[in-house]
């Protein structure tokens, strides 16, 4: 069975070497890098826990491109069709960043837009993200965000699904939003709007699977089989190690193949050439 990924980076130095990720490699005890690793190294990680594809973003925040869209494109193209693109863009500059999110798919084959709140200190409701919404309707592509606390020392209130979340939902009721990081510790919330809104759904990155909430576990086993995604937050937490214990969740092949696969490559479109 293919295993995708739905939420992964291929870092740049400078993104590993931001101060916001201290309070992370205390818990992970990695250290800085002074060379950009290459490409070859999350295919490696990947092969170690029997990932096929991975998702992998750039990051922009207010200090600028952490990872560039054109940084992010040329690490799909030396993956041998493993990895897939998600565009980022500078969310000060609304009509920049419209522009820059349709040259990002159309030219370099983006399948989606991620936006990490906490790294603006401003929710999903804020007026800076509604052209990039229209724009990702007009295009056909999911907008993913954080939800959920902030493991990096910065606001947590941003992940908030009620009411950030569910405003979005309502005044773009075509726009397909995919939640990452599950949402805890408001789960309950981000499964209330995956179960309210038909284009919400969840993804798991930033938690092994041990540490799943068992209200997720519930939801993902019954009426929410077709609503979550696998993913890692890789190279926080490798494939690896986010799937340890996938048997221990008892799902049936249907559920299993929607979870690792299946969901993520009708929302995201994979079967589709950009």
């Amino acid at each position: 069975m293919a295993i995708i990924d739905a939420w992964a980076q291929h870092p740049t130095v400078r993104l590993l070497q931001h101060e916001m990720l201290d309070s992370l490699r205390r818990w992970t005890g990695d250290t800085i890098p002074t060379q950009p690793p290459p490409v070859s190294t999350t295919l490696a990680a990947m092969d170690a826990g029997g990932v096929d594809t991975a998702l992998i973003s750039a990051w922009y925040g207010p200090e600028g491109a952490l990872i560039s869209n054109d940084e992010v494109a040329g690490f799909v193209a030396e993956s041998n069709g493993r990895l897939v693109g998600v565009a980022s863009v500078d969310l000060r500059k609304p009509m920049v960043a419209v522009r820059e999110l349709r040259r990002a798919v159309t030219e370099l084959g983006m399948k989606a837009l991620r936006i990490v709140p906490w790294l603006w200190g401003l929710p999903p409701n804020d007026r800076h993200y509604y052209p990039l919404y229209a724009e990702c309707v007009e295009l056909g592509i999911p907008f993913c965000t954080q939800v959920g606390h902030t493991g990096p020392l910065r606001t947590s209130e941003t992940g908030r699904p009620i009411p950030y979340l569910d405003d979005v939902a309502l005044d773009f009721p075509e726009l397909v939003i995919v939640g990452g990081h599950i949402g805890y510790p408001w789960t309950t919330e981000m499964i209330a709007m995956a179960t309210k809104y038909e284009n919400i759904y969840i993804d798991t990155s930033a938690y092994t699977i041990r540490r799943y909430p068992p209200e997720l576990v519930s939801y993902l086993k019954s009426h929410g089989r077709t609503k979550v995604l696998f993913g890692t937050n890789y190279p926080m937490i490798p494939p690896r190690q986010a799937l340890a214990g996938l048997d221990d969740l008892d799902l049936d092949a249907e559920s299993r193949d929607l979870f690792l696969s299946t969901n993520a490559t009708r929302i995201f479109n994979l079967t589709k050439s950009p």
